[in-house]
């Protein structure tokens, strides 16, 4: 064992830590991890799809300033654009920074900015907003509804912003 201090951090396995802490409080089955054999996505360039004619969606993590309890999946007009959103319960480092700033989280106005300039060709009329759930069904089913909503709306392309 060396006297010199520790420069660098040990690994720390993320997935071994949470089957501990899944254990220590009485689930009997290990979590199990979400995994695919195929990824659902594609890239822009086998769409077949200009961007300048594309209708883009948002989906975020955070929630209108107002909302009802309990969180459930939800979808708001993106025009006006929202002046706040309700993220004070959500997982950022709120001692280097700050959320009052709608637009570095929730890129409706840019989106928009976009859409004039004629690189996208519109936002979608709604933006879709998501608990943060970490059980799989529950996004499973969240998922389901946002493509519901956003095959409604003509969405092509989506941007996911999760905070």
């Amino acid at each position: 064992m060396s006297d010199r201090p520790q420069t660098h951090r040990r690994v720390v396995s993320y997935i071994d830590k949470s089957r501990e802490f899944y254990s220590a409080h009485g689930y009997g089955e290990p979590y199990q991890w979400a995994s695919y054999d195929d990824v659902p996505f594609v890239k822009w360039s086998d769409v077949g799809i200009d961007l300048s004619d594309a209708t883009v969606g948002v989906v975020t993590t955070t929630f209108p300033a107002v909302f009802t309890a309990p969180k459930k999946v939800y979808r708001q007009p993106s025009s006006p654009v929202p002046d706040a959103m309700f993220t004070k319960d959500l997982s950022w480092d709120k001692d280097a920074t700050h959320t009052n700033d709608v637009g570095s989280f929730l890129p409706l106005a840019a989106l928009h900015s976009l859409a004039d300039d004629g690189v996208i060709g519109r936002v979608s009329d709604r933006f879709y907003g998501v608990p943060t759930e970490y059980s799989q069904r529950r996004t499973h089913a969240d998922a389901a509804q946002i493509v519901a909503w956003a095959t409604e709306d003509d969405v092509d392309v989506m941007v996911l912003v999760p905070l």
